[in-house]
């Protein structure tokens, strides 16, 4: 085909203008122009409106002397990614098992001014349907406690604290109930308006630091007015050791509406043990008597520590496989990590929710991780201790066999983990060898 000399000069216009165009859109909006094919940093808040770039084009066309360092007007963006989640509300569920470190986990929000928390909500399920529920290994039993424990959360993380009352015993009169479990655990409810009692400044930081003081001053919680103090927070976090695994929670965690995110603590399964033989000491009697004896009782429930094996092996295999539903709504928080390097796991913990570390929370850390570990041995939900020192003594107060059995009954779970296994008595006693590996486990992205 032959193409006369005017159309190949309008061609080369045609492209040249066409090159112009995209050099000086990319200098002025570099990330525009590959937020158009898809190619921008996702960490970058890009406006990607067709418009914009549009505008950018026609600037670029008609402003030919406009050099690469010239700025352009700009427009109100269409759109944007948001930088931080710090203005959406956030629900946090810490999810734990029994003497794993979730009360001091919990502090970390409950220390918080913007957030509302609530201490082991769930209690009141577990015990509504039976005790016996709360650890079943009956499958119907269990799909039983897990429905009514999503379907209490779901109510509980937007302000429906009256749902609580079908399972607190007695049911509350007019609302109003003193029977609540660990109320004193949450400054929300022991704080004005939801503590009715006029109290000095002194008073009310006694009532704070003192979970008898608060019930003692505060007289009943008002369960209405305790929503309104929800209602009037930022953010929401509970606390549970009553769910076994992630999986249970996978029908909250795709609610887009909920917006909830989820810290799984893990512990060494030995130091949990240790811990539960000194605060449980009837229910642990025969494995008090193991260490006593040096022989274990014929009749010694080894399922009170199979379970956390299993329990803890299933969930965290399936937060570490990183399923879609849990994209951006699952951190792994080791407790030794977070007792040997309090402060920058806090500071780790809030950027992945999105959220600020108020400085009330770093005092909080900064007073209560220096304390003494003989304190915390004696007093059983104290979250005051020497941290680092506490991390690892469970080394000083089981016996090897019974280390010996722990690490065989849950050894697929501390290889996941980074938990070492000892193999001699002196091994286990060296405290200057850590028994805890460096690993980094990152959030779900």
């Amino acid at each position: 085909m032959r193409c006369s000399w005017k159309s190949m000069v309008l061609l080369a216009l045609a492209s040249i203008a066409i090159q112009y165009t995209a050099v000086r859109t990319f200098c002025a909006n570099p990330l525009s122009l590959l937020c158009s094919v898809s190619l921008a940093p996702t960490d970058h808040a890009v406006n990607c409106s067709l418009r914009r770039l549009s505008q950018v084009g026609r600037k670029a066309l008609g402003g030919v002397h406009r050099g690469c360092n010239d700025v352009l007007p700009s427009t109100p963006p269409s759109f944007s990614v948001p930088a931080s989640n710090a203005s959406k509300r956030t629900h946090i569920l810490i999810l734990a098992t029994t003497r794993s470190g979730s009360s001091f986990v919990g502090q970390l929000f409950n220390q918080h001014p913007e957030v509302f928390y609530l201490f082991e909500p769930l209690y009141h399920v577990q015990l509504a349907l039976l005790p016996r529920l709360g650890q079943s290994r009956n499958l119907a039993e269990r799909r039983v406690m897990m429905g009514a424990a999503r379907d209490l959360l779901r109510s509980l993380y937007h302000c429906g604290l009256s749902s609580l009352e079908s399972y607190i015993q007695p049911r509350p009169a007019r609302h109003s109930t003193d029977k609540l479990f660990r109320r004193g655990a949450s400054r929300s409810l022991c704080s004005p308006p939801v503590c009715e009692a006029s109290l000095e400044p002194k008073e009310q930081s006694l009532v704070l630091a003192d979970e008898g003081e608060c019930v003692r001053r505060c007289g009943p919680l008002n369960v209405s007015v305790a929503a309104g103090a929800c209602r009037a927070k930022r953010h929401a976090a509970i606390k549970t050791v009553r769910i076994p695994q992630i999986s249970d929670l996978r029908a909250l965690l795709e609610d887009p509406k909920l917006n909830l995110k989820v810290v799984q603590l893990v512990r060494d399964p030995r130091g949990i043990l240790a811990s539960r033989i000194e605060t449980f000491r009837d229910t642990y009697r025969l494995w008090r008597l193991w260490r006593a004896t040096g022989r274990r009782p014929h009749n010694l429930d080894l399922g009170q520590i199979n379970t956390v094996c299993e329990d803890f092996l299933r969930s965290v295999s399936t937060g570490l496989a990183r399923p879609p539903w849990l994209k951006g709504r699952y951190m792994l928080l080791r407790y030794e990590d977070l007792a040997r390097f309090p402060l920058q796991k806090a500071r780790e913990l809030y950027s992945f929710l999105g959220l600020v570390l108020h400085h009330s929370v770093e005092d909080w850390i900064t007073n209560n991780t220096r304390g003494s570990s003989d304190l915390s041995s004696r007093q059983k939900f104290t979250t005051v201790r020497d941290s680092a020192a506490n991390a690892e003594n469970w080394r000083v107060k089981l016996s090897f066999d019974m280390v010996a059995y722990t690490q065989t009954a849950c050894q697929p779970l501390l290889g996941l983990l980074g938990y070492k296994a000892v193999f001699h008595p002196r091994e286990l006693r060296n405290l200057s060898h850590s028994l805890v590996e460096d690993r980094t486990f990152r959030p779900v992205f």
